[in-house]
């Protein structure tokens, strides 16, 4: 995770800390970058907080990261923020060609207000719409257990499937901290098959289960989909 520890948005699922932040680390995406090539691994999700503080929401720093980790012959995944809507910002992210472009819609539309107040849901669609007009492999994911029914996933399902995303992750909330939303209710194994059966459906390629995040076996997916292409 870049740009600091403190997110500028308060998600009631989330357990990063909330607050004003103090700054930006200019020496980060080098430091990102020889610590993956240090780890001699191939594949790597980079995510961040929230920067609303920041004049491009940390887009800059996004694409110096990702380009100084690609330089270095290491698949990016970024898992971006929707940076306010600002499609200059996401723009910037975007020309730097990540191998991945995602972005978690995190829940289904009708609990948007609830879990995500600072955001919102047509705005996260056309952030992936735009990754997919540039060509990119597009992802995103969401939870389940927060009172959605499975009529709300298939339509979130199918509003990724029409934004061009091709990846979704699909995992079971857990409360983080008791001041956050509760679990309503644990999504059985056979109900996490159909999430995959729909999605299947609707043409994408879904990983859905108990325990997935949004970087669960995430170069499996990706190189998966790649070789559909």
């Amino acid at each position: 995770m870049i740009l600091g520890d403190i997110c500028t948005r308060s998600c009631r699922f989330c357990a990063v800390k909330t607050g004003k932040p103090t700054g930006v680390d200019a020496d980060e995406p080098k430091r990102v970058a020889r610590l993956v090539s240090e780890l001699e691994v191939t594949y790597v999700v980079i995510t961040s907080v929230d920067r609303d503080d920041l004049p491009d929401g940390g887009a800059a720093h996004w694409a110096e990261t990702i380009n100084l980790v690609k330089n270095a012959g290491i698949e990016v995944e970024a898992l971006v923020p929707d940076f306010g809507g600002d499609t200059a910002a996401q723009d910037t992210v975007l020309d730097s060609g990540p191998s991945v472009f995602s972005h978690n819609i995190e829940t289904v539309k009708a609990l948007q207000h609830i879990a995500r107040p600072q955001a919102d849901y047509m705005r996260s669609m056309q952030l992936l719409r735009r990754s997919a007009d540039r060509g990119l492999l597009t992802k995103s994911g969401f939870m389940v257990g927060l009172g959605e029914t499975m009529a709300q996933v298939e339509e979130t399902l199918s509003d990724l499937a029409d934004n061009g995303t091709s990846l979704v992750a699909v995992g079971q909330y857990l409360q983080p901290r008791t001041d956050l939303l509760p679990v309503k209710v644990y999504w059985s194994p056979e109900e996490f098959s159909r999430i995959e059966e729909i999605g299947r459906r609707l043409g994408l390629s879904v990983l859905a289960g108990p325990m997935v995040r949004s970087s669960y076996r995430a170069d499996e997916l990706a190189h998966g989909a790649m070789g559909t292409l």
